[in-house]
């Protein structure tokens, strides 16, 4: 067998039916939709319409609240830190901001800053900038020797 031989078994594909092509198809007149009201046309929107009930989503209370000023940080971790620099992605006499992270592939995007946590372990001896930290984390970076900087103190002292 070749691989210009290969197809699918007989059968296996149905071809998409032809509505509207005379009585004689047996999808012709109101093509397979019944008779006639608003399910019988193009562009019906009545999910979620009960007959004239009260829907569901009007009969439960609103719950919640999103908080619109809400800060969305890049989470990484110490062991994420150590695997970069393991690697050979981040370079340990330089500061690893945000850019470096991104840069490196540690993180995707900046979103509002990047927060660190205290997963794993850290041997390197870095210098960190970021806009939060653990408790953990801070006391792991100090114990390996580095040092932390904390974006966010600096822009609110700047105002």
């Amino acid at each position: 067998m070749k691989l210009n031989e290969l197809r699918d078994n007989a059968g296996s594909r149905k071809g998409r039916t032809r509505v509207g092509r005379g009585i004689g198809s047996g999808k012709g007149s109101t093509c397979g939709r019944g008779q006639k009201g608003q399910k019988s046309r193009s562009g019906v929107s009545i999910n979620g319409f009960e007959g004239g009930q009260m829907p569901i989503y009007r009969r439960l209370p609103k719950r919640g609240f999103n908080n619109i000023f809400r800060k969305n940080y890049a989470v990484i971790n110490l062991s994420c830190l150590q695997t970069a620099v393991d690697a050979g992605r981040l370079d340990v006499k330089k500061t690893i901001n945000s850019d470096t992270l991104v840069t490196a592939g540690v993180i995707r995007r900046k979103l509002d800053g990047v927060r660190l946590l205290g997963k794993g372990n850290l041997k390197a001896k870095l210098t960190v900038e970021v806009a939060g930290v653990s408790k953990i984390a801070a006391e792991a970076v100090e114990k390996a020797g580095g040092k932390l900087i904390l974006s966010e103190k600096k822009a609110e002292e700047a105002k």
